[in-house]
């Protein structure tokens, strides 16, 4: 089955592939598309709540960056997208409460080997699903042992390459705790598996710089730019993991579950949140788009 842009469905199992509403068992991805097998391409999540994509702007604003930085043409522009958006969650009825929203770019079909076409003929597909929020008020941490690389373009991009976040969340899991911390190979952190990272000391509030690998992530931006006015002192520093113990707080962000405290990393304890659940409640009431 196939639908037009625009053709109401009303429909739970729907994805939108370059223009066209489509049945998920319908939608097909040649197996010479170098998303499939090199991970060349990139990827966006959005949070929608009550069929509203929050922040939408700023997503397609990095993906469009990030595209242009691979050389990866994007079929539509930014309110095209938001148009394609905005029928697929009506498509999906996904009007009420949240959704997860996945914006996936491949470079498409290439010849074979590394080198990509010269006139790559792009792909574009967006799924949605309803979003449940982590039951936990906070999360267990540790610093896992895969590594970061800070000295590649893609730890500052939103890539299909994601093995390392997925290896240190397993790890981190293995080890009965929630989420990974993430350093790179000079030892610093850099991240979460999937999320970035921030630690508090009184009112002083640090997380480390893109430099040291890491994504250029929404919340993050967020924080960056709007935590000043709640009374903090802001800034972007190399974080060591002997710079942990003695910090008041820390927690990590991402679009999905906006901002979520730690309650510990590896044995250091850290106490009940109070000023992290005050950024979090400051983020929850910005509104851009």
């Amino acid at each position: 089955m196939t639908a037009p842009v625009g053709e109401a469905m009303e429909r739970q199992d729907l994805v939108w592939l370059d223009g066209i509403l489509l049945d998920r068992p319908a939608a097909r991805i040649d197996p010479a598309d170098r998303g499939l097998l090199l991970g060349d391409g990139l990827f966006e999540t959005v949070l929608v709540r009550m069929g509203q994509a929050e922040h939408l702007e700023l997503h397609l604003q990095r993906l469009a960056r990030s595209a242009d930085l691979l050389g990866i043409p994007l079929p539509l522009d930014a309110p095209g997208i938001a148009v394609a958006v905005d029928d697929l969650l009506a498509a999906l009825g996904l009007r009420q409460d949240l959704a997860a929203l996945r914006i996936t770019l491949t470079r498409g079909i290439g010849r074979r080997g590394l080198l990509p076409p010269d006139e790559p003929q792009s792909h574009l597909l967006m799924t949605a699903v309803p979003y449940h929020p982590p039951a936990q008020t906070a999360l267990a941490a540790s610093i896992v042992d895969i590594r970061r690389n800070e000295g590649s373009p893609l730890s500052r991009l939103k890539s299909l390459n994601y093995l390392d976040n997925v290896l240190a969340l397993q790890q981190a899991v293995a080890r009965g705790v929630d989420e990974g911390l993430m350093c790179n190979n000079a030892g610093a952190i850099c991240c979460a598996s999937r999320a970035n990272f921030f630690i508090i000391r009184g009112r002083r509030l640090q997380t480390p710089p893109l430099s040291d690998g890491v994504l250029d992530g929404i919340q993050r931006h967020l924080v960056l730019q709007h935590a000043a006015a709640a009374g903090y002192e802001v800034f972007e520093k190399t974080l060591l993991p002997s710079d942990l113990p003695g910090i008041d707080e820390a927690f990590v962000t991402n679009s999905l579950m906006g901002l979520m405290p730690l309650s510990q990393i590896d044995d250091l304890a850290l106490p009940e949140s109070t000023r992290a659940q005050e950024l979090r409640v400051l983020l929850e009431n910005i509104v851009i788009d």
